[in-house]
């Protein structure tokens, strides 16, 4: 019965991370769908500004993630009808979480089937002769073993304004809306195509 039950926890895991194993890609950031998922959005403030995001998940590299968002900028610049934008404010933030697990192969030993019993061993050390282990004395051995892991997400945001004509050369903030479409283009990774 344990075996069978930590074969099935060990699937789904692996279901859980197989789902997430991917950068986010260029995709829209649909309501309902988890905020892990990722993708990019936009909000229209007036006639020709509008708020830009796109967030990664944390296999999506920051880069990545600024990427897409002008890659959208451009996008919808072109879309409406116009041929550059400025970018009027520009923003990534980075969130860091840190996970703290204990060691998921001693953890069966903690189950109710087992009751009081508890794994110890004994061991030779060389130079140090036999030694125990029991961890109803707090040994720190491999009970006492956590795995700490640090997961970074990046979310970039910008304000755009867009604009009609040829781009002024002299504008840092000013891009070429097919310019950035064309050099950013091959690099997109859009989603995988549903099967069913």
């Amino acid at each position: 019965m344990m075996v069978k039950n930590l074969a099935i926890a060990a699937l789904v895991l692996a279901a859980g991370l197989a789902g997430c194993a991917t950068p986010t890609p260029y995709q829209p950031r649909l309501a309902g769908k988890s905020s892990s998922d990722g993708g990019f959005a936009e909000q229209r403030i007036d006639a020709d500004r509008w708020r830009v995001t796109f967030a990664g998940n944390s296999l999506t590299s920051r880069e990545t993630v600024e990427s897409y968002l002008l890659y959208r900028a451009a996008e919808l610049t072109l879309q409406q009808n116009r041929d550059w934008f400025s970018v009027v404010n520009r923003n990534t933030d980075k969130q860091s979480r840190t996970y703290v697990e204990p060691d998921p192969f001693y953890s069966p030993w903690r189950g109710p089937g087992f009751g009081y019993w508890r794994p110890s061993w004994r061991f030779h050390g060389a130079g140090y002769g036999w030694r125990g282990w029991d961890p109803f004395l707090g040994d720190p051995f491999w009970a006492d073993r956590m795995d700490v892991r640090t997961v970074d997400r990046f979310e970039a945001s910008a304000e755009i304004v867009m604009h009609a004509g040829a781009k002024p050369a002299d504008d840092p903030s000013a891009f070429d809306a097919r310019g950035v479409s064309e050099n950013l283009g091959p690099r997109i990774q859009r989603p995988a195509p549903a099967h069913g």
